[in-house]
């Protein structure tokens, strides 16, 4: 099994910044993609930003140039620096991994694991 815990939520004015956090634990065998999704009261959950192994990132259009997601392999963690943040960014935000955990045996299957989310509120 692999847990993510998320954290970093809070209370921001509009245009003010944040930071998020995630850590994945557990018996990983390696991580390919890390992503922060978010869902408002009433909505979809949207995907925000994700993170290759490699570096590679993508993000949707309406966070593209304030919001920055990073990740560190070594530690299996990821940031979402959040900036220039509005009203319409409020959501519960989620981080969800995707890779290869160790079953008891030893033997590599796939995974996707979800953290618990954490409420980001832009108001002033």
């Amino acid at each position: 099994q692999v847990q993510l815990v998320d954290s970093g939520g809070g209370l921001v004015q509009p245009g003010g910044s944040l930071r998020l956090s995630c850590v994945a634990s557990g018996s990983i065998a390696s991580i390919t993609t890390m992503a922060w999704h978010r869902q408002a009261p009433g909505k979809e959950r949207d995907l925000v930003a994700s993170i290759e192994k490699g570096g590679a990132t993508k993000y949707a259009d309406s966070v593209k140039g304030r919001f920055t997601i990073s990740r560190d392999n070594a530690k299996n963690t990821m940031s979402l620096e959040m900036g220039s943040l509005k009203p319409e960014d409020a959501a519960v935000y989620y981080c969800s991994a995707d890779g290869l955990h160790y079953t008891d045996d030893g033997t590599p299957i796939v995974f996707r694991s979800w953290g618990q989310g954490t409420q980001v509120t832009v108001s002033s």
